[in-house]
């Protein structure tokens, strides 16, 4: 137990921190995981930038490591750049099996 003031109020302000810092922590993975789960590429990308912003106050303010938030951000842009690819060539695909089939129709 403390014996002087100023540790327990250091005691005090350690345990705010630390439960601001959780439920920060949190938040922000829960966050991460609601951009991983969208099932489109359009929500992704609006949760996207709200996510980042997440990761980086967690990394200004120590609760995660620097590093750690760069490799969380770049995950998260790899797989919401990934839902795009896919989006994009699905549709082109089709396109160019269609306007193919209408070439080979025209020349006959």
């Amino acid at each position: 137990m403390a014996n002087h003031k100023a540790t327990e109020k250091d005691t005090r302000q350690v345990k705010k921190r630390r439960e601001r810092n959780r439920y920060q922590g949190k938040t922000t993975r829960n966050a991460i995981r609601k951009v991983a789960a969208s099932a489109t590429f359009d929500d992704a990308a609006k949760e996207l930038a709200g996510t980042i912003s997440m990761i980086d106050k967690l990394a200004k303010n120590n609760v995660i490591h620097k590093n750690k938030a760069s490799n969380l951000k770049s995950k998260l842009a790899k797989k919401v750049n990934a839902m795009k690819n896919a989006v994009a060539e699905k549709p082109v695909k089709a396109k160019a099996k269609k306007a193919a089939v209408k070439k080979k129709a025209t020349k006959k």
